[in-house]
């Protein structure tokens, strides 16, 4: 139940995630907006921390920790993902953003000496197909253009690939050691300052949506999608591994396009609907694999 009920939690929440910050870019530039997210993130992790009386301390190993996934996680992740949302739908973003399992499970074969089984690939290879049947319906379909879908999943793929480097360092020995409130509370406000720092050297002075929906997001996002998530799901990787942590990968797609589909009008295709389903499919029949953490 320490396992499953925070997984749970992180999966109804991410889920919905994915459609609010289609709505934090309209007008702010995306790297302000995950800035404004992140610092909010920060100081409500901070809080917590002194009404709990956790410890914010870190040793020197501490701070690298924290760079790295304030690096990995909540500067380039982040900025990947809102750009991607320019591009193509908060669900089609989920979905493929679901083959974080992949290299959360390569990483740790890797880094931390993970099995890698053949179930296990072939799951993968499975799921890769099925990204590939929904690339070729956004494609058919026309609605954002050729350019505009290959760039926004080569986005999100590049997001993928730097959650999934925050994922494996989480799970390391020296991770382990270290109290997750304050690596992550460090990590938030590293990544809002380095967000805030490259935001005013590319798009300028901060700006804000004065719209109160932009606003509530901010707090949702940085209080509910962040702050509370992220130490729920590091504390399951660290329990278990990346790569059956990642097990709310495949949920958070489902739910992700049923909401898609009804604030966005996303339009299934049987090629769109078959590409879903194999990319699911495939996930669950990598996740079997006997113990692919291990």
């Amino acid at each position: 139940m320490r396992v499953l009920v925070p997984l749970a939690i992180v999966t109804l929440i991410w889920s919905s995630t994915w459609l609010v910050i289609r709505d934090q870019i309209a007008v702010v530039p995306p790297t302000w907006s995950v800035a404004y997210r992140f610092a909010v993130g920060a100081i409500t992790m901070m809080l917590y921390a002194l009404v709990t009386r956790q410890t914010l301390r870190l040793p020197r190993e501490g701070w690298a920790m924290a760079a790295i996934v304030g690096v990995t996680q909540f500067v380039l992740n982040f900025n990947f993902v809102y750009r991607a949302e320019h591009y193509v739908t908060s669900g089609l973003v989920a979905v493929v953003f679901a083959l974080l399992v992949v290299p959360n499970a390569v990483f740790g074969r890797i880094f931390l000496g993970h099995v890698l089984t053949r179930r296990f690939i072939a799951g993968s290879a499975v799921a890769g197909l099925g990204i590939a049947l929904l690339f070729i319906h956004e494609l058919a379909a026309g609605t954002a253009g050729h350019a505009a879908v290959a760039t926004g999943i080569g986005f999100t793929l590049m997001g993928v690939l730097s959650a999934s480097t925050a994922n494996v360092a989480q799970a390391t020995d020296l991770a382990k050691r270290l109290p997750i409130v304050a690596v992550l509370a460090w990590a938030m406000a590293l990544g809002a300052a380095m967000n805030a720092g490259w935001a005013l050297l590319t798009v300028g002075a901060p700006s804000f949506d004065p719209r109160p929906a932009y606003a509530a997001g901010i707090l949702y996002l940085g209080v509910v999608g962040s702050a509370l998530t992220f130490p729920l799901y590091f504390g399951v990787v660290r329990a278990i591994g990346p790569a059956r942590a990642a097990y709310s990968s495949v949920v958070i797609p489902v739910l992700a396009m049923a909401l898609s589909t009804m604030f966005e009008g996303y339009r299934w295709s049987v090629l769109a609907a078959s590409g879903g389903l194999l990319t699911l499919a495939g996930l669950v029949i990598a996740l079997r694999a006997r113990s692919p953490a291990r």
